[in-house]
């Protein structure tokens, strides 16, 4: 996974693994495994995930 440290600047080193992202048709993301395929968490406020692929 990455990692973010210094803590407490909101910065992420490096990207985060194993995960994509997309957007489904009511206009929120969601996050998923790509090992498994597994929707693992939908973002409730219509932003993007930060650090993570999006699907194409």
């Amino acid at each position: 996974m990455a990692t973010n440290r210094p803590f407490g600047d909101k910065r992420r080193i490096g990207a985060v693994k194993g995960r994509t992202q997309f957007q489904t048709p009511s206009g929120l993301w969601a996050k998923r495994n790509t090992s498994t395929g597994k929707i693992m968490d939908v973002k409730q406020d219509g932003l993007p995930f930060k650090g993570v692929r999006r699907e194409k």
